[in-house]
Order: structure tokens, then C-alpha cells, then sequence
């Protein structure tokens, strides 16, 4: 099996889920409007619903990559987003979006789940960190592509065409795969732990739906509160479960490894900085200050394009020298990237924007492949599928 193909189909279905959630960010204030609803309102829950739905399915989908192969799980994926993507394009009602929504985000749980573990089995360990500097690319080329043709969109034609764009590239990406792709993992004939699944999606849906609405309906509302404690006692029970079945969903003797359980919590902090700035810029570039669709979207291209220009030195690097203070020396150079940030006012000029977004973005990228290359080494060691947020 060529690597380079494969890498071209993986790039087909990371680009089309980052492609999709950066278009959906710049078009909120449109969907608002459509459905007459207020920006901090309902209309959150199109981006919420995806997060509630991936976070639920995700290490589930990997187990089931374990399973049943990664070519199966990814043409699940792809078909799944597409139609989900269908379905958000064609919504009548905002309720109807937000549900298409989650199942799209279902669509990108199984994409996630193997992606990473596609391109790393397809790649010797010495093209690891390249592979996934590579990657890291065609994430970059999605999130930047996404704002800017999100705007022309948006303002051109409807904000239901970004989502009828996935259409085309999905279907590419399954009519590549079933004509390329060839399974090349053994997989795991093991019984799948249906109460674990449960346990998990439970306890993932719950406290990522209360983090998410803590702002709106009150951090001591009964519901948040009760939110809270089904999804604590739920992942707090998971351990147990797991520890009584032959196929755990969750390897939890991962966790006592120093490399994967650093590897992991950089990575959640990272991402978890790093959505914050996707999510609020576009309010902060069109509600306080005013600018046109076009013009936010183009303002939110300058960090994925320096993602982009050097993910692929940072993963070729990481190969030579090694992981842990590359990456380290990444996660530092975003932190003050977003620092910076956060210091922008009404008054910033578009350059006090641009450099500021530069700076998180080389951090990113030099943070990204060496992290995740030094994650996805161990797990191909143990025979494990993790997924990974590209």
C-alpha cells in the first residue's frame, strides 16, 4: 500500500472535518439571524452538539477501529459526515440543525479515531513526526480555507452551503478509500464492552454539555448540578467496569506510562486553549468590532497558515532530535502567543491582530507533530488505536 496514497485519503477527511468546523464558526452570527435567535443562545448548541457527540464516541470508535479495522471505521466516518452534512444543509428549523449536527459529529468521532493511526502504520517510524507534520498541513489548509470561503459563502449565497460542501469531498474520500485503502492492521478479535461504552459516552456527554452551558443557565442550576454528578460518577465507575472485562474500551495501565499520560493532558490543555480562541474571534472580529464576513475570516487565516508553513520542519525535527523539548518549547511559545491575545481591544490595529496570531500558531506547530508522534509510537508498540484531535 503506497504511504503517499494514503496520506492523500486521510488528508481528504481531516481537511473536510476541519474545512467544516471552521466554515460553521464564521457563519454563527448568519445562523442567528436566520432563525432569529440570540448569539449566546440556542444557536451555540450547533457547535455544542458536535463537541457533545464526539466527545461521547470517540475512544469508543477507537476501540471499534481495534475491532473491526480501521478501513471499515473510517468509511463509516466519511459516510456518516456526509450525510450528516446533508442533513445541516437541508435543516428547516434550528432544533433540526443542532441535530444533524450531533450526528455529523458522530461522523468526526470516527474519523478522529483512526486518522492518525492510518498515516502512522502507513509510515515507517523514522517518517513518523514527518507523516504527521504532513497532517498537520492539510489541518492547517482546512481551518485556514475555512473562514474565508465561510464568508464568500456565507454572504454569496446561503450559510446552508458550507455545509453542502462537505457533500462532493466526502464522497471522493469513500470512492478513494474503497479503491486504495487496504486494511493492514490484525485486528482485535476481542468482545466489545457495551456497559463501558455507556459509561463513557454518559459521563463524556454530560460534563462536556455542563462545561459548555455553565455561562448560560447558571453554574448552581439544579440540571448543571445534576449533569455534573452523572458525569463524574459515571467515569468514576469506569474504572471498575473495565478492570472486570477480558476488552476494555479504555486500557487504563496506559495512564501509569509517564510519556502517554503528559502526552495527553498537554494535548487536551492545547486544544482546549486553542478552541477558545476559534470560537470567540469571530464575535470579536463582527460584533465588537464590526468588521464584514469577509474580512473576520480573512483575519482568522494567519495562524493556521503558519501551522501549515512549519508543522512539516517541526515533525521532520522532531524524527532527529526527539520530542520532549521540542514540544515543550511549542506549548511555551503558544501560551505567550495567547497571552498576547488576550490583550486585544476594540482599538487593536489588523496588524496587532495578525502578528499575535502568527505567534500561537508557530507554537502550535511546532508543539503538535512531536507530541503526537511521540503518543502514537507507544500505542503502536501496545497495538492500540487512540484518537487524536488531528
Amino acid at each position: 500500500m503506497n504511504k503517499w496514497a494514503v496520506l492523500a485519503i486521510v488528508g481528504i477527511g481531516v481537511f473536510m472535518a476541519t474545512l467544516d468546523s471552521s466554515i460553521v464558526n464564521i457563519s454563527l452570527p448568519a445562523i442567528a439571524s436566520h432563525f432569529q435567535v440570540p448569539l449566546n443562545g440556542a444557536v451555540e448548541w450547533i457547535i455544542i452538539a458536535y463537541l457533545v457527540a464526539t466527545a461521547a464516541v470517540l475512544l469508543t470508535a477507537g476501540r471499534l477501529a481495534d475491532m473491526l479495522g480501521r478501513k471499515v471505521v473510517w468509511i463509516s466516518g466519511l459516510a456518516v459526515f456526509t450525510l450528516g452534512s446533508t442533513l445541516c444543509g437541508a435543516a428547516p428549523n434550528l432544533p433540526i440543525l443542532i441535530v444533524s449536527r450531533a450526528f455529523q459529529g458522530l461522523g468526526g468521532a470516527l474519523i478522529m479515531a483512526v486518522s492518525p493511526a492510518l498515516l502512522t502504520s502507513a509510515f515507517p517510524a523514522h517518517e513518523r513526526g514527518r507523516a504527521l507534520g504532513f497532517n498537520a498541513v492539510t489541518v492547517a489548509l482546512g481551518v485556514s480555507v475555512g473562514p474565508t470561503l465561510g464568508g464568500l459563502i456565507t454572504s454569496s449565497l446561503s450559510w446552508r452551503w458550507i455545509f453542502y460542501v462537505n457533500v462532493p469531498i466526502g464522497i471522493i474520500g469513500i470512492i478513494a478509500t474503497l479503491r486504495i485503502l487496504k486494511e493492514s492492521m490484525k485486528r482485535n478479535s476481542g468482545r466489545f464492552d457495551p456497559l463501558g461504552a455507556l459509561l463513557l459516552a454518559v459521563g463524556m456527554a454530560s460534563l462536556t454539555g455542563s462545561l459548555s452551558f455553565g455561562g448560560e443557565i447558571g453554574w448552581t442550576s439544579p440540571i448543571l448540578l445534576a449533569l455534573v454528578v452523572l458525569g463524574v460518577l459515571s467515569l468514576v465507575a469506569l474504572p471498575f467496569v473495565e478492570a472486570q472485562v477480558a476488552s476494555p474500551i479504555i486500557d487504563f495501565s496506559l495512564f501509569s506510562n509517564r510519556v502517554f499520560l503528559s502526552a495527553n493532558i498537554s494535548l487536551i490543555l492545547n486544544f482546549l486553549a486553542l478552541f477558545a480562541v476559534s470560537v470567540m474571534l469571530p464575535f470579536y472580529f463582527e460584533e465588537l468590532r464590526h468588521f464584514r464576513t469577509e474580512l473576520a475570516g480573512l483575519l482568522l487565516t494567519p495562524l493556521p497558515l503558519t501551522i501549515a508553513l512549519i508543522a512539516p520542519l517541526s515533525g521532520s525535527l522532531a524524527d532527529r532530535v526527539g520530542s520532549r523539548w521540542l514540544a515543550a518549547t511549542g506549548m511555551t511559545i503558544a501560551c505567550i502567543g495567547l497571552i498576547l491575545i488576550s490583550q486585544l481591544n476594540a482599538q487593536s490595529s489588523i496588524f496587532d491582530i495578525i502578528w499575535r496570531l502568527v505567534v500561537v500558531g508557530a507554537g502550535q506547530a511546532i508543539f503538535q507533530s512531536p507530541n503526537n508522534s511521540a503518543l502514537l509510537g507507544l500505542l503502536l508498540a501496545r497495538g492500540r488505536d487512540w484518537p487524536l484531535a488531528f
